[in-house]
């Protein structure tokens, strides 16, 4: 059910004579939101992987949409671009915009998760390995890890 109400506000600023900036706009967020992996996963390390808060818990999306509409902003043809707008209409797109970049932060952020969850597999299994093929030295007697 939600699907089909998220293709109906996608239908709504896809129609055929609807405004070119909605789309350039939701492009150019869902670029930046690619182009800032790092910056994304910096802020998510320095909250320390805490996603308390709900589903709005957002690290980079309000920035990556504002960053983005400045930058439509400084087009020429922006003037009449914002002749265009339509108050209620423009608004649910944004909110559409701003879910989808959402979607996107959260699935950067669980691909993060699951290689921190595999890293952190691998490394306990090395190190149950080193720790049953250990042996005590008979020149130092102290323990030795086999393998090092």
């Amino acid at each position: 059910m939600a699907e089909g109400s998220g293709s109906r506000h996608r239908s709504l600023y896809k129609l055929l004579g609807s405004p070119p900036w909605k789309e350039a706009f939701r492009q150019g967020c869902l670029e930046r939101m690619r182009n800032s992996r790092d910056r994304l996963l910096n802020k998510y390390r320095q909250a320390g992987g805490n996603m308390s808060g709900g589903a709005q818990n957002t690290f980079l999306v309000q920035e990556v949409m504002e960053e983005e509409w400045n930058a439509l902003q400084s087009v020429e043809s922006w003037p009449e671009a914002l002749a265009q707008l339509e108050e209620p209409l423009d608004l649910a797109v944004l909110e559409e915009i701003q879910q989808e970049l959402i979607d996107q932060e959260q699935s950067i952020i669980s691909e993060y998760e699951k290689s921190l969850q595999f890293d952190e597999k691998c490394l306990s299994v090395m190190l149950a390995e080193w720790e049953a093929n250990s042996l005590i030295c008979p020149v130092c007697t102290k323990l030795v890890i086999l393998g090092l």
